[in-house]
């Protein structure tokens, strides 16, 4: 069996320029070519589509992940390939890969089997760049913050107040926590910092949900880097960064084109994790595929009730996108991994498992409907391990809430094994919806927290320390209440216990500490252990990635 890499590497790629006018009838001289099979699409042609209607947006989510797998990536460029295969004009929309995930644990993000985007090496690692854009808008900001205190500190920043760290797309566990400006005075002032990974950053965030280039440029402005000795906010702008900074992302703000193995249009622009923000990728990039094509399949990071929510919460509310349907993506060996079964064993037939763990499919399913208002189906992404009886238990449990349930053969087939959950999710957009949101925005910022943990997460009540309680309530007094929340936990369980399977009721909403995301728009909640810089795992990705003589890239997944 061929690995993805080599499927990828093996195929037949068409010129992007050539495919852009063939597939959209988009002029060449709208794209900026990055060598033959990537380019970027120009804002200036994105923001002349405008007048275009529409098309359906179709969101992809999942339950609740586990180390099985589920396959969510892999689904929405199988789904796209089938909707282009029946007819349907149907552009993938997905997030950017980050190294970090690459080099170690989690794999890149370009899909599997016969349903991949390609070039798969260069998605996966430099790509366009954008990664490194904002990752040095980012630092320029850290930078300019420390010179300004070492040449006199005019604006009267407090060192122990600064909230803006430091950056790097590479899992890295030691960066963590540090401390700067040691070796004299002429390296500054000496203070503890620490580094995100760059998926996490502020500004990839308003990256993802900037509007154009004012808009971006007007909330780079308004982040918050810190606070002075007299308590007042001090932003980017304050410190005159901002023109430096949307140069470094003029370029990279140009959502980029792809292509699936089948030769249709995708899109991959924008990557932020969704256990620690808001996981989606670029509004730009959404809206410019919903112009040029009937429909658009998108995705949102983890399961239901993180990207989904955040999707719903964050993204919609921001931009007034709305989906005409959901597709809930689900392996059986997954499930029975909810219900108990350790993963060594995932791959043997066991109903009973099976039927525990279809309570998580069950509780994703009632929040899509009943708390976001929106119609769904259940797309199995099928294995070859998967037996009749299994899959006859998890269509007759969602026969039980009206859900249908779709066996989706893309990762063995592509397109082709896909084109019933097509018909499925066509009939699904046709069908009259209204979205709803988890909380309405004039309530209260512990009360949006409050609603995402009881009506979403099934918890039974928020806790915080009063220093946290105490900074939502200057937040609200500073007249940030109106924003959204962006929680930040584990993607594994509807708790903030990454071991509770299955989907826990009665559970407590641990709130470790809250983050204003001025510029972004939204505040971000921490909660229980998560970490917005990861670590590597014992044996990283990396030690089985090599290049042969011939320039070959192997070990790539």
């Amino acid at each position: 069996m061929r690995s993805d890499i080599e499927i990828a590497q093996a195929a037949q790629k068409t010129d992007i320029l050539e495919l852009a006018q063939r597939f959209a009838s988009i002029p060449q001289e709208a794209l900026e070519p990055y060598g033959r099979f990537k380019a970027k699409l120009s804002l200036e042609y994105a923001a002349g589509l405008e007048h275009r209607p529409n098309g359906k947006l179709i969101l992809v989510t999942a339950i609740s992940p586990t180390p099985a797998g589920e396959g969510k990536t892999t689904t929405s460029i199988g789904l796209a390939d089938a909707l282009n295969r029946i007819g349907r004009k149907a552009i993938v929309c997905l997030r950017e890969p980050s190294i970090g995930p690459v080099f170690g644990m989690k794999g890149g993000a370009t899909g599997g089997g016969m349903a991949q985007v390609v070039p798969m090496e260069d998605i996966n690692l430099h790509f366009t760049g954008d990664f490194h854009a904002i990752a040095l808008a980012h630092n320029l900001l850290a930078a300019m913050i420390d010179n300004h205190i070492h040449q006199g500190n005019q604006l009267g920043i407090d060192p122990r107040r600064i909230t803006w760290g430091r950056v790097i797309d590479l899992n890295d566990r030691a960066l963590r926590k540090i401390v700067i400006g040691l070796g004299g005075a002429a390296n500054g002032v000496v203070r503890e910092d620490g580094f995100d990974i760059v998926a996490a950053s502020e500004v990839m965030a308003i990256f993802c949900l900037a509007s154009d280039r004012a808009d971006l440029r007007a909330r780079l402005s308004r982040i918050v880097v810190g606070y002075g000795y007299d308590q007042r906010a001090i932003h980017a702008g304050d410190l005159q960064a901002v023109g430096a900074m949307t140069a470094l992302l003029k370029d990279a703000l140009a959502p980029n084109l792809v292509q699936t193995l089948e030769h249709n249009l995708a899109f991959v622009h924008g990557g932020p994790f969704a256990n620690i923000a808001h996981g989606c990728n670029s509004v730009i990039a959404t809206t410019s595929a919903l112009k040029l094509s009937d429909y658009v399949v998108t995705e949102a990071g983890f399961g239901a009730d993180l990207g989904m929510e955040k999707f719903i919460d964050i993204k919609c509310r921001e931009s007034g996108l709305r989906p005409d349907a959901v597709v809930l993506v689900a392996t059986v060996r997954a499930l029975k991994y909810h219900g108990g079964v350790e993963v060594g064993q995932v791959h043997m037939e066991n109903l009973p498992a099976l039927r525990e763990g279809i309570v998580n499919l069950r509780r994703h399913i009632r929040n899509i409907r009943d708390c976001f208002g929106l119609p769904c189906v259940v797309a199995i992404n099928h294995r070859q391990e998967d037996t009749a009886a299994e899959l006859e238990l998890i269509e007759h449990e969602a026969a039980t809430l009206g859900v249908k349930v779709s066996v989706a053969r893309h990762w063995s087939e592509g397109g082709a094994g896909a084109t019933g959950l097509a018909n499925i999710v066509t009939s699904l957009c046709e069908e009259p919806s209204q979205i709803r949101f988890a909380y309405e925005s004039g309530d209260s910022l512990w009360s949006k927290i409050e609603s995402v943990a009881t009506r979403v997460y099934g918890a039974q009540e928020v806790v915080a320390h009063a220093r946290v309680k105490h900074k939502l309530e200057q937040m609200q007094q500073q007249g940030h209440g109106r924003l959204p929340v962006c929680i930040a936990k584990t993607q594994y369980s509807f708790s903030t216990d990454a071991k509770a399977r299955g989907a826990p009721n009665g559970h407590r909403l641990d709130v470790r500490d809250v983050r204003l995301s001025a510029g972004a728009g939204f505040v971000v909640v921490i909660c229980g252990d998560i970490l917005t810089m990861p670590g590597l795992p014992r044996e990283p990705a990396a030690q089985s990635i090599d290049v042969d003589s011939h320039g070959c890239i192997t070990g790539l997944h």
